[in-house]
């Protein structure tokens, strides 16, 4: 359902940190001619909008804003995304919904299937789907230039911030579990997870993710953490030719290219004392810098605009909280849990009744 003329009016729904910043991106977005962020901290004046900033209108209500906007994105806590997402297509309108796309498989299936009903284009926020360094990286690994993949290592750490609806894995491995979909084209067959609770009474704050690529041979290790004394926002790919560290906080130099190697022995079954090792140079490829988000919502626009369908759409969502819901399901019973194993009918989204509208911080 492509818009015709005039633009496009995008509404943003919990204006909190991560909300906020589309809300700034969007002010520059071609074919955005008007912003609306929608949060209950707003108050309403006499039944109308009121202004946050310069060219802002602003609603406390998601109903009062509909008839307003021809699209939003939905920054609001993860236990609310469903809720919102149903309602925005219920309304016709193209949703972009922050990671993850909901807290269950049955609830994420039904937006997709509400999204394809309705006509509208439904976008999972995988923001690093969208950043360059992460398509270089994926370009290293399926180009083959590190021979064949042994393993990815995540490790997304940091000290808070802490969540009060969702762990952290919820709240910060659906980044990972999106990256190494999306740089292995594929899903994995099986998630382990372990966790841990320090700090938070219901939540756990610190915990490992196993995903197991069986098609590909490819193990993904997944660390999170809220109680870290240092920022972490690295990925390993480890090959039989190659390494490559990829450093989402690293000016400059995101990708390093280690021409490292072990090398088995002739034979293939010597001691261990034959392995011999490559050592070579340390390359760091150039990769140009765009702000993720600001790409991944022009490219929610103009997919918008053309009618077209967006790179990641709401089954590479969907994709996520399949795996998501398998680690909670290892959480609870202690053991691998099969993709096959996670319920994969319609379902339907937890009532609107309720749900708030505040953003919370997303990183």
């Amino acid at each position: 359902m492509p818009i015709q003329s005039g633009g496009l009016r995008v509404g943003v729904v919990g204006v909190g940190y991560w909300g906020s910043r589309h809300v700034r991106v969007l002010r520059s977005t071609t074919g955005v001619t008007a912003v609306i962020a929608v949060d209950q901290r707003f108050t309403r004046i006499d039944d109308g909008p009121q202004e946050v900033d310069h060219g802002v209108a602003a609603y406390a209500d998601i109903d009062d804003a509909l008839p307003h906007v021809d699209a939003l994105i939905i920054a609001t806590p993860p236990a609310t995304h469903a809720s919102l997402g149903q309602k925005a297509i219920a309304a016709g309108k193209h949703v972009l919904i922050e990671k993850p796309l909901a807290t269950t498989t049955d609830t994420a299936r039904s937006l997709v299937e509400a999204a394809d009903a309705a006509g509208v284009i439904l976008m999972p926020g995988h923001t690093f789907e969208h950043n360059a360094a992460v398509h270089k990286l994926r370009d290293l690994v399926r180009g083959g230039h590190l021979g064949r993949l042994f393993y990815l290592d995540c490790a997304r750490l940091n000290l808070g911030l802490y969540q009060s609806d969702v762990n952290v894995i919820l709240d910060l491995a659906s980044h990972d579990i999106s990256i190494t979909n999306f740089v292995l084209a594929s899903q994995p067959t099986t998630v382990t997870a372990w966790g841990s609770r320090h700090v938070h009474p219901e939540h756990e704050d610190v915990a490992y993710l196993r995903l197991d690529y069986a098609d590909l041979g490819v193990r993904a290790n997944i660390h999170v953490s809220w109680l870290d004394p240092h920022k972490v926002r690295r990925i390993t790919a480890v090959g039989s030719k190659r390494m490559v560290v990829y450093n989402d906080l690293a000016d400059g130099e995101r990708i390093r290219v280690h021409d490292k190697s072990a090398v088995p022995p002739d034979d293939g079954d010597g001691p261990l004392s034959q392995i011999a090792y490559h050592l070579g140079d340390v390359v760091s490829p150039f990769v140009p810098f765009a702000e993720p988000i600001a790409v991944q919502d022009q490219h929610f626009v103009d997919c918008i605009i053309n009618g077209s369908r967006p790179s990641v759409d709401g089954r590479s969502g969907l994709a996520v909280v399949q795996a998501l819901e398998c680690a909670q399901i290892s959480l609870r019973e202690q053991r691998p849990v099969a993709l096959a194993e996670v319920p994969q009918g319609g379902g339907g989204a937890p009532p609107a009744a309720g749900v708030t509208l505040t953003g919370t911080p997303v990183d």
